[in-house]
């Protein structure tokens, strides 16, 4: 499974990075995790606001940071 995470960076993509990386550990997933902060990379991704999250290419959060335990059920 390929975690994308898409920002600038700042203490919000870091929190989505660390939640997600808990969640899928909880769940005993194999992943790999990509930091994305070119903006024209977020852009050409069709993300419109950051934080965001990707599972295997697909945008699941944007926009704002869930919770490991809410990141868990959408990677469960």
């Amino acid at each position: 499974m390929k975690l994308t995470v898409y920002g600038s960076g700042c203490a919000k993509c870091q929190q989505l990075s660390a939640n997600a990386e808990a969640a899928a550990r909880r769940l005993g997933l194999e992943f790999e995790v990509e930091k994305v902060t070119d903006v024209n990379a977020i852009i050409d991704a069709g993300v419109m606001r950051t934080p965001a999250l990707a599972v295997d290419e697909e945008i699941v959060v944007e926009g704002k940071v869930p919770s490991s335990d809410e990141l868990e059920q959408l990677l469960g």
